[in-house]
């Protein structure tokens, strides 16, 4: 097994590196002194004659030409800002995140002779890098482990107690265990789940993660990520939740140390108060589809904008409509304001449209008024025509050619109101295109790596 230790400067990763890989009696590889080995020059001259441009490529090359097989290597602190670099890290290895608090950070590298990357003084560079970098860690990740407190020594043994699949205490896997039947996952797949629990015939450090939602079995994301975790290499495991609260999940999620999850209806909003972070994001839309878990930390994202977001693109401040005042329509609104769309949000329930409408600053109204509306977008936001359901919350009589619609439902791909709004002479945009952009942004939450929209396209088809 090969064994990656990223995470910021002064977290340890090269003495405890070189320890651990004695205890493992494998090689030892420091990126750092292989890049200044390949270069001929130390990193202080690479700044110096490339800038950090010429570093990074440097370090890309080393990255893809590392060996396979058994080996621990100290990746730089900024190696996993590139979702490339992490493709060809996570392959085949377990990814150990290290960490440190700001002020034992700052203190391990006084002195250094490794250049500023922003200019500023190293109290004020340290933290800004910690913020900018804190996703690309966490999601690059198998296992997180805080080295404030420790030395060397105890990291390498914390670290080769997680490899020998000691990740879990025994009263938190006790409790875990009791509540998992809860959680509503597939026969099959909860099996499959207690034997990775217990090592019994699979890899006992599988990354377990999945999809919550109630209903959730007409997803597709478990079926797509195993798909692509196999391409990758990943030692991870998609499967489908469908807890009766959402609160009861993140406790499992935490006390097996479960990899994180997807969420959708009806969670989304219910999310906050659970989570230890927030991103800025999320927190502006009010819902979260993405739980990342690493160390005992919940962390939720809003992947759902950019799904939305990315078709509309070359419509920016058109006139739209919005049906609909759920999370789904929170982070639509968010994506079209972000076009500087000028936005009408209409729902069934007035009051409802009114309080999304005052958080984004869109006009609204009650559905009834779409009809003296004539939008150049239209962007469908409710779980109406979602399988089996087979109604429209748009009339097709508002429906006119010229017109971009854009329904967020995705199961069917052709729903009844993109049916309708084909048949108008609309342009239409499937929910598979906002499923596709979001699920590929979600993917690189929880793995790190970025994959083409067409290798999510392919992986989807059954």
């Amino acid at each position: 097994m090969r064994v990656v230790l990223i995470g910021f400067r002064g977290t340890g990763k090269s003495h405890t590196g070189k320890l651990l890989a004695g205890q493992l009696k494998v090689p030892f590889l420091d990126l750092d002194r292989e890049i200044e080995a390949r270069a001929g020059r130390p990193i202080p001259e690479i700044f110096t004659a490339e800038g950090e441009a010429g570093f990074r490529r440097r370090e890309r090359e080393a990255i893809a030409a590392l060996p396979p097989g058994p080996l621990v290597v100290a990746a730089g602190g900024g190696a996993v800002l590139d979702p490339e670099n992490v493709r060809h890290l996570r392959r085949g290895s377990r990814v150990v995140l290290l960490r440190a608090s700001e002020a034992v950070i700052l203190k391990r590298i006084q002195g250094s002779s490794r250049p500023p990357l922003t200019g500023l003084p190293p109290e004020e560079e340290v933290p800004a890098l910690l913020a900018a970098r804190r996703t690309a860690y966490l999601s690059a990740a198998d296992f997180c482990m805080d080295t404030s407190d420790l030395t060397a020594p105890q990291a390498a043994d914390a670290i080769r107690s997680v490899l020998n699949g000691r990740t879990v205490a025994p009263e938190s896997r006790t409790e875990g265990l009791r509540l998992l039947d809860t959680l509503g996952i597939p026969d099959g797949d909860l099996g499959r789940i207690r034997r990775i629990l217990k090592g019994d015939g699979e890899d006992p450090l599988t990354r377990i993660c999945g999809v919550a939602g109630n209903p959730v079995l007409h997803s597709r994301t478990p079926t797509f990520q195993n798909v692509l975790f196999e391409r990758y290499g990943l030692g991870f495991f998609s499967t489908f939740f469908q807890p009766g609260d959402i609160g009861s999940l993140l406790k499992v999620i935490c006390l097996l140390d479960f990899r994180g999850c997807a969420v959708t209806i009806p969670f989304k909003e219910q999310m906050f108060p659970h989570l230890d972070v927030v991103d800025r994001d999320a927190a502006a839309i009010g819902a979260v589809n993405t739980v990342v878990q690493c160390d005992g930390e919940l962390t939720g994202y809003n992947t759902d904008w950019l799904g939305i977001r990315g078709p509309l693109e070359g419509l920016q401040g058109a006139r739209a409509v919005l049906v609909g005042a759920g999370g789904a329509a929170a982070a639509a609104a968010y994506a079209m304001r972000s076009l500087r769309m000028e936005v009408t949000i209409l729902n069934r329930s007035p009051e409802r449209a009114l309080q999304l409408a005052e958080r984004f600053g869109c006009a609204h109204g009650p559905l009834t008024a779409l009809e003296g509306i004539s939008p150049d977008v239209l962007v469908h936001a409710t779980p109406v025509g979602m399988h089996p359901d087979r109604g429209m919350a748009v009339p097709a009589r508002a429906l006119r050619g010229g017109m971009t619609v854009f329904d967020l439902v995705y199961t069917p791909p052709e729903t009844p109101l993109i049916r309708a709004a084909r048949s108008a002479g609309c342009r239409v945009i499937p929910g598979t295109e906002m499923f596709i952009r979001q699920a590929r942004e979600q993917f690189r939450y929880l793995t790190g790596i970025l994959p083409g929209e067409g290798e999510i396209r392919e992986a989807m088809e059954p």
